[in-house]
């Protein structure tokens, strides 16, 4: 039986933990810098929205997410959204940073409609410290091993000599999650430059730093040694070579890098540096585009996908965007079964594929059996019973979140439940007026699911609003908070705001506004103050003579109100206009 993990490369999934490593190149959505770029075609602009999470399913907030040169923090959800990102058309690649977690990361074929991403972070805890001069080892607790000769150096190639803090994740092809843990896809470059889908015999990332907090790496002409343990279940399969390959963190791929031999119940091979190495045997990729509608023609949002062959089924590994469609790189030459997954998780359809050469594109209609679509439909109203038409509904269901705009008052979309009893939450926001509802718990009825008049009359009392020259006024309404410790200081003040708005310009809004250390009303320059979100980082080292008027800073459950205004040299280096208003409640 092949027991082979493969990314249909999507939104859904993937929590990877990539550290440092000797590949130059610069994050920018895709591939830079070699031929191969030429695999993933034109530069597109696409949108993705998703949620960080740790190896417990728990939101992590406060995470760094980056696409190209996008960058956004997660809110208390642990969601993000990044719309206009700069990506290939056949790849994209983000990462996500968080202090005490090994580096996340996640590649995909992005879609023309909203890619959803899920990635998971593993804590980076030390495993052992060894030290340089003496030859050392350290296990994990499957067995897998790193062997060093005692040779380190920094990442300018200066000698190192001290304790070095080793950190293993050793990541076995049989975890649940490994769709969610493992960086960027399976997805490779070979030696002579061809592309490739890899079955993986298990992965290991490794992460060295001295006693300053330094990234190190084994010394030039001193590579370690990686044993890494054999899953029971793949024994009679493992062959006695095969190929060794890193991930190479700055662009997103597997790239193949040396030969591991089996010894036993065990991969031996060597690696000159550190970031993630898999042991995995190459297929050969094309790319499969699936659509997935309801036995209407309406597209089905949310809906997990799985890919398997050789009959071995693996976790869903995406989720269809508002569009229906996921796109990924598969297998050539193989025979496929797609199955479709409710948002309870449940096998709501399955297909067969007949082997593919070449990219091809499938539509499936779910319909019938266990499957159970839904139009979810209404209208949102102010409280004067007037259509809303600056505002969006917010949805919470089974483990997804998702979002929809609002026309003239109306939404609709259609998604595949579990059954027409399961309950979910709707919030809404009136943007033009400054209200919300609470969040309403609903009943999901097949085949539409209708709810009415909804009425935003409760006041928001907490904001953020900025404008950019003469685009229209952004309202950040979601997860705004004020509190003491901004960036590591002690007394710095941080007031942040996230939230998703599809009416606005950019369809997702973020804004952090920090100071450096001080937290008494007065105004301020950029030489104490920042700001970081959707409009960019402003700082003392942008061209610009923003001021900063902070008026009132209340105790905890009182407000702290700030406004700043000027100019300021943006990242197309063009000079703007900004002016913003932030009205927060203390939180400590």
């Amino acid at each position: 039986m092949k027991k082979t993990k493969l990314l249909l490369a999507l939104f859904c999934a993937a929590s990877l933990f990539v550290s440092c490593n000797e590949d130059d190149g610069n994050n920018n959505g895709g591939p830079s810098g070699s031929d191969f770029e030429q695999n993933f075609g034109a530069t597109v602009s696409r949108d993705f929205i998703g949620q960080v999470v740790n190896v417990n399913n728990q939101a992590v907030s406060g995470a760094t997410v980056k696409i190209g040169s996008t960058t956004t923090q997660t809110d208390e959800r642990g969601m993000f959204a990044i719309n206009g990102a700069s990506v290939h058309e056949k790849f994209a690649y983000m990462t996500v940073d968080k202090m005490g977690y090994f580096q996340g990361s996640r590649s995909l074929v992005p879609t023309s409609g909203k890619n959803s991403v899920k990635i998971m972070l593993v804590p980076n805890t030390p495993t052992a410290t060894v030290s340089s001069g003496a030859s050392s080892e350290v296990t994990t607790d499957s067995g897998s091993k790193i062997l060093f000769d005692g040779s380190f150096e920094d990442e300018n190639g200066n000698a190192y000599s001290g304790d070095v803090s080793v950190s293993v994740f050793h990541l076995k092809p049989s975890d649940d999650n490994i769709s969610s843990l493992m960086p960027g896809m399976l997805y490779a470059e070979r030696e002579n430059g061809n592309e490739a889908a890899l079955e993986t015999f298990g992965m290991i990332n490794v992460e060295l730093r001295g006693s300053g907090g330094q990234i190190l790496q084994p010394a030039e002409g001193h590579p370690a040694g990686i044993e890494v343990a054999i899953d029971n279940a793949q024994m009679a399969s493992a062959p006695s070579t095969i190929p060794l390959w890193h991930f190479d963190a700055a662009k997103g791929w597997w790239k193949e890098d040396g030969v591991a031999i089996r010894q036993g119940n065990k991969y031996v091979g060597e690696a000159s540096h550190f970031s993630w190495w898999n042991c995995d045997a190459p297929f050969p990729t094309t790319q499969l585009t699936i659509t997935v509608n309801d036995a209407d023609g309406n597209p089905i949002a949310n809906a997990g996908v799985g890919i398997t062959f050789g009959g071995w089924n693996w976790p869903n590994i995406g989720y269809t965007s508002m569009n229906g469609q996921v796109s990924g790189l598969v297998p050539a030459n193989e025979t496929l079964t797609i199955t479709v997954y409710d948002i309870c998780g449940g096998i709501a359809y399955t297909a067969t594929q007949a082997p593919i050469s070449s990219a091809t594109s499938v539509t499936l209609t779910v319909s019938g059996g266990s499957a159970q679509t839904t139009l979810v439909e209404g209208t949102l109203q102010d409280c004067d019973g007037n259509n809303v038409t600056n505002g969006y509904i917010y949805m919470h269901y089974g483990n997804t979140s998702s979002w929809a705009n609002v026309t003239n008052g109306n939404f609709s979309f259609t998604t595949l439940v579990c059954s027409p009893g399961q309950t979910f939450t709707l919030q809404a926001v009136d943007l033009a007026n400054f209200q919300e509802t609470d969040s309403i718990t609903y009943t999901f009825t097949t085949p539409v699911t209708n709810v009415g008049n909804i009425q935003t009359c409760n006041a928001i009392d907490e904001f953020i609003s900025y404008q950019v020259d003469d685009e229209p006024t952004v309202y950040i309404v979601q997860e705004v908070s004020a509190y003491l410790g901004g960036q590591g200081q002690v007394n710095g003040l941080t007031i942040s705001g996230w939230n998703e708005t599809p009416n606005t310009p950019n369809g997702f809004e973020s804004l952090y506004i920090y100071s450096g250390n001080t937290n008494v009303p007065g105004v301020y320059s950029t030489a104490q103050f920042s700001l970081e979100g959707t409009l960019g980082y402003i700082f003392s080292g942008t061209t610009n003579d923003i001021v900063f008027n902070l008026t009132s800073v209340g105790a905890v459950g009182e407000y702290v109100d700030l406004n700043f205004s000027g100019t300021y040299v943006g990242q197309d280096m063009q000079t703007h206009t900004v002016t913003g208003v932030a009205h927060a409640i203390r939180t400590n």
